[in-house]
């Protein structure tokens, strides 16, 4: 085996290295609560709680700085 380690160790240690990775995601899971559903009709631009604010402010911000500009025509 390598460096020396037994079988019996090495799967021990294997084994309590991927419970440590599922008990990390599942902590990881419950603490962030992410959406998993998957919507029937995709929704539009801005509509997903899992994107940014400050995109929506932004874009928020340039209609409302769009609709203030007189249009010299």
């Amino acid at each position: 085996m390598p460096a020396g380690v037994s079988w019996t160790r090495y799967l021990r240690m294997y084994g309590a290295s991927i419970f440590a990775m599922f008990v990390g995601a599942q902590v990881v899971h419950q603490y962030y609560l992410p959406d998993l559903t998957i919507p029937e009709i995709p929704p539009s631009p801005g509509e997903l709680r899992t994107e940014l604010l400050g995109f929506k402010l932004r874009e928020a911000s340039a209609q409302q700085n769009a609709e203030a500009k007189p249009k010299l025509d």
